[in-house]
Formats: structure tokens, C-alpha cells, sequence
């Protein structure tokens, strides 16, 4: 009887585990975190279609989407010159879910320039550097200044009447040409104006004396001897126009004025996630294909880990408030 009952109890217990087992063995994966990513990533893009930014975001979008089996969802979030798109990032859930295509304008010189910005600059967490923008600094034809010291000695002989010209107040152009005027100790009168094209057609036109202007947009001008280049802003002369000195070669060691785009997440995403994703980039921009295309349109792939693009915001950002403040610029 006793040996009936252990039989039967034996049974139960065998019988009570083979109906667990399919919730037993599934137990340990649903206790596991969701691997990243599990629905799509949105880009958001704080400009209009069709600029650096959007290009950027589209291009390396795509890469992002075919390394990690997701759709990459491009979103433009444009106004406020960028700042109501990065606003909304910044305050988005740190799950590496949304990003933001960021200029250097909008995260190391407007939390300077604009003290009342809806998010600072440690809201947003750096992921990779996407491309850098070469300027240029061109004078209109009509100048006779062939190099950066002719210019200084016509500033010096005509104090106060050369003016160099910017797409807007707080733009690169318009802090490169502050940086000139304290680097040369020379006065330059600030034209602002609504748009690249009106400031560049105003140069080419010699109502204005002068202008750092991305390199793709001057290049025809100096091509057809509309404009003349005397100076590149960045640490290493173009391949585009490798005659044209740096200005750093020319006597201002320290000057760079190079324009640049970063895709950054809210603050607070994993380390993890924001590690892979910077190498997803990498991959990305290492593609010889996606270079040239990119050069075409005047930009250089770039790349890099998170902590080398944050120490570049950390240094950009040191160098523009400096010279905001020396200049006293503010904004209307």
C-alpha cells in the first residue's frame, strides 16, 4: 500500500514538472533585459530637408539601420535656428531611441550666446563626430589683399572701414571674423545678414570687404576670380586648394574656425548603448563610397569615440565664449 502511494505521489511530482517545464526553461530569458534594438531609432534632424544636417542624418542613418537590423527614422524638427529639435531631444527618454544631429553652433556656442536656452549642454550626451566643414576666408576681387598680412596692413592703414560679412549674429562666419579681428588686432565692422547666399552675393559684389565661407560654397566664386582665398580656418590646409595657406600658417598659430556636426543622445543613455552606436558610426563613415560623397558636398567624414568629441565640445566651447565675451556679442 505504502509503496502504491510513493508511486503515485512520484508520478504527480513528475507529471506537476513536466507541465511547468515549458514556463520553467522560458523563466531565465523574461527575466532578461530586451536587447537594444528592439523597434526603430529616430534621428532628429533640428533644421529643414536639405542641408548639412539632413544629409548627414540620412546618410549615416542608413548605415545605422543595415548594422543593427532597425529602421532609422530621419524626423525634422526645425526652428528656433536648432534649437527647438535639440530641446526635444534633450528631454527625450535616454534609451538611445532618439538622437539628434547637433552643430557646433547649438551645443558649445548658443548655451553662451543664448543664457536662457531651454537645455544645456549636459542635458545631451555625445555619441561620434559626423563631419567637419572647412571655411575659407575669402576677400571680393576688388580688394587687393593676396594674403592674410596684405589685409592686415590695408586694415591698418583704413582703421574701421573693412567689414566682413556672416549669415547671422552668433553664426562660425561671424565668430571667425571676431577671432581675426583679436588674433590680427585689426577692426573689422560685423555685416550680418538672413541666409548664406545674400551674405556671399553681397561679397562677390564688394559691398562687403570679406567672409569665411564654407569652402563648397566659395569654390566657384574663386574658381572664376570672383573671390580671392586667402586663408583656410582649419589646422591643415584643403586638398580642394591645397596653394591656399592656413591662417595659422600665416602668423595665428591658435586660429581654427572649423565648422562641425555631432550626433549626440539625451543625457543618461547607457554607456553601452551610446558605445555602440559611436562604433556603428565609425563603420559608417569609414566607407570610401560615403567619403567622396560627402567631400562633394564640402564635408569630411569624421568619426571618433564619445570622449574625444566630448573633449572637442569642451574645448570649443571654452575658445567661443571667450571670444562672445571679448566682443561683447549678444544676439536680438
Amino acid at each position: 500500500m505504502q509503496a502504491s502511494l510513493r508511486r503515485m505521489a512520484m508520478h504527480g511530482v513528475l507529471a506537476c514538472v513536466a507541465a511547468c517545464a515549458p514556463w520553467l526553461a522560458a523563466t531565465p530569458a523574461l527575466a532578461q533585459p530586451p536587447g537594444y534594438p528592439v523597434k526603430p531609432v529616430r534621428i532628429v534632424v533640428p533644421f529643414a530637408a536639405g542641408g548639412p544636417a539632413d544629409v548627414l542624418g540620412r546618410v549615416v542613418g542608413e548605415g545605422i539601420a543595415k548594422a543593427i537590423g532597425q529602421s532609422v527614422l530621419v524626423d525634422n524638427k526645425a526652428g528656433a535656428a536648432g534649437t527647438i529639435g535639440i530641446d526635444m531631444v534633450a528631454k527625450a527618454a535616454p534609451d538611445g531611441y532618439t538622437l539628434a544631429v547637433v552643430p557646433v553652433g547649438n551645443i558649445a556656442v548658443n548655451p553662451t550666446l543664448m543664457p536662457h536656452l531651454p537645455y544645456k549642454p549636459t542635458d545631451l550626451a555625445p555619441v561620434a563626430m559626423l563631419a567637419t566643414v572647412e571655411n575659407v576666408l575669402v576677400v571680393n576681387a576688388a580688394t587687393p589683399a593676396r594674403s592674410l598680412a596684405d589685409l592686415r596692413k590695408l586694415a591698418m592703414q583704413k582703421p574701421g572701414e573693412l567689414s566682413f560679412a556672416s549669415p547671422g549674429a552668433g553664426s562660425q562666419a561671424h565668430l571667425a571674423g571676431e577671432l581675426l579681428h583679436l588674433d590680427a588686432h585689426i577692426k573689422l565692422n560685423h555685416v550680418p545678414y538672413k541666409g548664406i547666399s545674400p551674405a556671399m552675393t553681397d561679397v562677390v559684389g564688394g559691398q562687403v570687404t570679406m567672409m569665411f565661407a564654407p569652402l563648397s560654397v566659395a569654390l566657384p566664386y574663386i574658381k572664376a576670380g570672383k573671390l580671392h582665398a586667402l586663408g583656410v580656418a582649419s589646422a591643415r590646409r584643403s586638398a580642394i586648394l591645397p596653394e591656399v595657406p592656413t591662417i595659422a600658417e600665416q602668423g595665428f598659430p591658435k586660429f581654427e574656425a572649423v565648422s562641425w556636426y555631432a550626433l549626440m543622445a539625451p543625457a543618461g543613455t547607457p554607456a553601452e548603448i551610446v558605445r555602440k552606436l559611436s562604433q556603428h558610426v565609425d563603420a559608417v563613415l569609414a566607407d570610401p563610397s560615403l567619403k567622396e560623397r560627402l567631400a562633394t558636398l564640402g564635408m569630411e567624414a569624421a568619426g571618433g569615440t564619445p570622449q574625444q568629441l566630448a573633449a572637442t565640445i569642451q574645448k570649443e566651447s571654452t575658445r567661443w565664449a571667450g571670444v562672445i565675451r571679448q566682443r561683447n556679442i549678444t544676439i536680438d
